[in-house]
């Protein structure tokens, strides 16, 4: 069954963001500290550890989000079923990963508490909460490669927003900090587009679902 596609220019926007995502990767989050540097524990005074780790790898999937888009844009299939099996068993981890790392917010190890401590756990949990419910709802009414896609995104943004609350008082020039603020930027058309797509599936007529 062929699935319906987003607009071209709707897909080649998304295709930039999900590059600038990817490009954050290798970037300098805080303390001249990339995602990369933290999944290979190399951080500043060597402390790296599994937390680190964790809050490096989910930025990792924005390379499936570029292979969805591009699919999207060159392919007559946009995705097998192979290929969304791993994906939702790299969303499964991701969101596993996130749980862990908040879990020192969660049990006041982390040396935060009031306003920083709840916001912490309320983008990075919420985010997970409040899309995990409206995708049992609505997955009826999505199509596959549609319900990949919200799980990448919800995976990225949940520990995306959780990295922005914690590093938001990193100092330093924009070259030691330099994807901090290009994620900041993205992070708000990656959501709105969850939320577009959800408000698609309200909208969608009732029907059968495509085996996943």
């Amino acid at each position: 069954m062929e699935e319906e596609r987003t607009p071209k220019l709707l897909n080649v926007i998304a295709l930039l963001i999900s590059m600038l995502a990817a490009a954050v990767a290798f970037l300098p989050f805080a303390f001249d500290t990339s995602p990369l540097d933290a999944v290979m524990l190399r951080v500043p005074g060597n402390q790296g550890n599994w937390w680190h780790a964790l809050v490096g790898a989910p930025f990792f999937l924005a390379f499936p989000m570029i292979w969805l888009r591009l699919r999207s844009l060159f392919s007559k299939q946009l995705s097998t079923s192979a290929e969304r099996r791993v994906i939702w068993i790299l969303v499964g981890l991701s969101i596993c990963g996130t749980i862990l790392v908040e879990m020192p917010f969660l049990l006041h190890l982390a040396g935060t508490r009031g306003w920083p401590s709840l916001s912490i756990l309320s983008l990075g949990l919420g985010i997970v909460i409040v899309s995990a419910l409206l995708l049992s709802q609505r997955r009826r009414d999505m199509l596959p490669t549609c319900a990949c896609l919200v799980g990448l995104i919800t995976a990225y943004l949940a520990n995306a927003a959780l990295c922005l609350v914690v590093y938001a008082g990193a100092s330093g020039p924009f070259q030691s900090r330099s994807g901090w603020l290009i994620t900041m930027v993205i992070v708000w058309p990656m959501a709105l587009e969850l939320v577009w797509i959800f408000i698609q599936s309200f909208k969608a007529k009732p029907s059968f679902a495509v085996p996943a």
